[in-house]
């Protein structure tokens, strides 16, 4: 199964466990470490899959719960995929719904067979177990799937946390016998969890190892705990993963969460914030995060990064983007988020070219004065 899935590693960080690799799908390969835009329903919020294509991004990622309830992954199928139904030819990964566990706590009710979630659309109810997930996600026609898996909040008592763990193990391999009686060329991916307990996540890494799916990824993190927690809770869990797979770094997060995520070793990433910020009028630059909206700006001929390439910082002032900001007008979310996307595929992209010249500690030294200087200058942290 999966037999257009591979992982090589081609250059290792002499220092840290941080790596270049390449990830190869049926649908492209995807040169890691790497930044995946996220398209929950389909459609990366305020940008077009050629404005993706232009800013170099490999690999998008959209969410499996979401698509069940609309449009239903039979209609997605019926018109040829979602990579057809998106208009998107690169390789996509779906996120199981196990967050949705999480995050719509109050319209679940969960059971050892599943999760009946009444819809946040319609109030209708429907039933998503493990074996649902691997349906849709398989019927979706994505180049990577996730398991089904549950997370617990922060803080979670350590009972809270093993019982969660234990759950997610077991879906795990539900998971995996459902995948394995597909007909699929589809990677799966395990998930380890155990909170913020390094043992648990020793533990639960070297169970979804045993499992042996084509790619691992670390959960549960990036959900209100300190940077010093989240980053022992990956180095414990990285420790029995198997290091010759991918690690992918669930739903983190800020610049500086992707450059210590890649010192440890993870290789892919996603996060909401390029997109969702840049709604808010945040947008991300070398020397920390820029408030568009502030009057500071009014007059400000500056792009909003003056060392970015990206179409928004050739073309475009400070002062322009707070006026489209101030009037509501749309273009400004496309091009807040056509910067941001820049932002954090350049971060991953200078990261991997680094490691394969063996610079990587002078680049995240750089990363982290850039941030000392956009500090003397008022901005914000990454």
């Amino acid at each position: 199964m999966a037999r257009s899935f591979k992982f090589d590693v081609e250059a290792q960080d002499g220092a840290s466990p941080a790596r270049a690799g390449t990830i190869t799908t049926a649908h492209g390969r995807i040169p890691t470490p790497i930044f995946m835009p996220v398209g929950t329903r389909g459609t990366v919020k305020a940008v077009a899959p050629d404005d993706l294509a232009a800013l170099g991004a490999k690999i998008v990622l959209s969410n499996t719960y979401h698509l069940m309830l609309r449009p239903g992954e039979e209609l997605v199928a019926k018109l040829g995929g979602l990579h057809r139904f998106m208009g998107w030819p690169g390789p996509i990964l779906t996120d199981s719904g196990g967050f949705q566990v999480f995050s719509l706590s109050k319209l679940r009710k969960m059971t050892e067979e599943g999760v009946t979630f009444q819809s946040p659309y319609d109030g209708s109810r429907s039933f998503f177990s493990p074996e649902r997930s691997i349906e849709v996600q398989t019927a979706l026609g994505v180049d990577i799937m996730m398991c089904l898996d549950e997370c617990t909040g922060y803080p979670a008592t350590r009972a809270e946390a093993e019982k969660s763990m234990e759950l997610t193990r077991r879906w795990a391999k539900r998971c995996r016998e459902a995948w394995s009686r597909s007909e699929t060329d589809q990677a799966l991916f395990g998930i380890s969890q155990g909170s913020f307990y390094p043992d648990l996540r020793r533990r639960s890494a070297a169970e979804i190892t045993e499992l042996d799916f084509p790619g691992q990824a670390v959960g549960g993190l990036a959900l209100g705990e300190p940077l010093d927690e989240r980053l022992e809770a990956l180095e414990a869990a990285r420790e029995a993963l198997n290091p010759n797979k991918p690690l992918y770094l669930m739903g983190l997060g800020t610049p500086v969460d992707i450059i210590e995520g890649i010192k440890r070793g993870a290789d892919m990433f996603d996060c909401v914030l390029p997109t969702r910020n840049a709604r808010n009028g945040q947008l991300f630059t070398r020397l920390g995060r820029l408030v568009i909206k502030n009057a500071r700006y009014r007059e400000d001929e500056r792009p909003p990064d003056e060392a970015c390439q990206c179409y928004t910082c050739r073309n475009f002032s400070r002062a322009y983007l707070r006026h489209l900001f101030q009037n509501g007008e749309p273009l400004a979310l496309r091009l807040a988020s056509v910067h941001n996307l820049h932002y954090y595929l350049d971060l991953v992209g200078g990261a991997r070219q680094a490691l394969l010249n063996g610079s990587f500690s002078g680049y995240y030294t750089e990363f982290y004065n850039a941030l000392d200087r956009g500090r003397q200058d008022g901005l914000g942290t990454a």
